[in-house]
């Protein structure tokens, strides 16, 4: 099968991010996904009718080992999408999400809990991948009632267990938010963002640590403790530096005055 030359100009840009043979695998592995009926590098390999023409390896190794960059790319889909977003303050979202596996020599798989078949007095896990995935909230003139989160930029978080077993660094959820974020706005400096996450994202790792141009809605809880940042130290103060300022008001005390 050969995409047809509009969608081929449309996804050309993508080869910024990729070499040029890993740019060639990647549009058959594109091919394939289009027209596969399961979505799997088995099943796009087959739908694109590219068996024989390389080692089925090669395609394998697109995902694993060839040079291309996560990053870049989700900053090229950014452009893509950016002649739609307006002047004004662009909306993200950011939330995690599991991606269930079998395999229990996957990489980066791991027990995470699953909020599909979890409650709140009762956690249940499952075996997968956690992503931590930051998306563009978008309306397009042809829906123009609905908006949209279109996923730009991942990172795989792997719990602390796979760690220990596997070798690394271990990183929180919300310390890769942040690191995504930054990548976003380091890029585009003259606009502004404005993230909307769920309680996970909304504490101090992730709040005093934010881009200049960008902001965060978060939920909190009513009777959470809240404080001002810390004052700067003053020379010739002995003693631990303050690690929080002034106690604010709860979130129920500010909505009751």
């Amino acid at each position: 099968m050969i995409l047809v030359s509009s969608f081929l100009e449309l996804v050309q840009p993508l080869s910024g991010a990729m070499t040029t043979p890993t740019f060639s695998t990647f549009l058959t592995i594109l091919t394939g996904w289009v027209f596969a009926r399961r979505r799997t590098v088995t099943g796009a390999i087959l739908a694109a009718d590219a068996v024989g023409r390389k080692h089925h390896s090669s395609f394998h190794r697109l995902f694993a080992k060839a040079e291309w960059g996560l990053d870049d790319l989700g900053l090229i889909v950014f452009r893509f999408i950016e002649p739609w977003l307006g002047d004004g303050t662009i909306m993200l979202a950011l939330d995690d999400t599991l991606a269930r596996k079998r395999g229990l020599k996957v990489y980066g798989a791991g027990m995470h809990q699953d909020p599909l078949i979890s409650t709140r007095r009762m956690p249940r896990l499952s075996w997968g991948h956690s992503w931590v995935v930051l998306g563009l909230i978008v309306r397009f003139p042809c829906c123009a009632e609905a908006y949209f989160a279109l996923p730009i930029l991942f990172r795989l978080y792997v719990n602390k267990q796979t760690v220990a077993k596997k070798g690394g660094w271990y990183r929180t959820r919300p310390a890769l938010a942040v690191e995504m974020m930054y990548t976003l706005c380091r890029a585009c400096r003259n606009r502004r963002f404005h993230v909307v996450a769920d309680s996970t994202y909304g504490g101090q790792s992730v709040l005093g640590d934010l881009p200049d141009n960008c902001d965060l809605t978060s939920r909190l809880d009513l009777d959470a403790r809240l404080y001002e940042a810390a004052p700067e130290r003053r020379p010739g103060i002995n003693g631990r530096p303050r690690k929080r300022g002034t106690r604010l008001p709860s979130p129920r005390k500010m909505l009751t005055d």
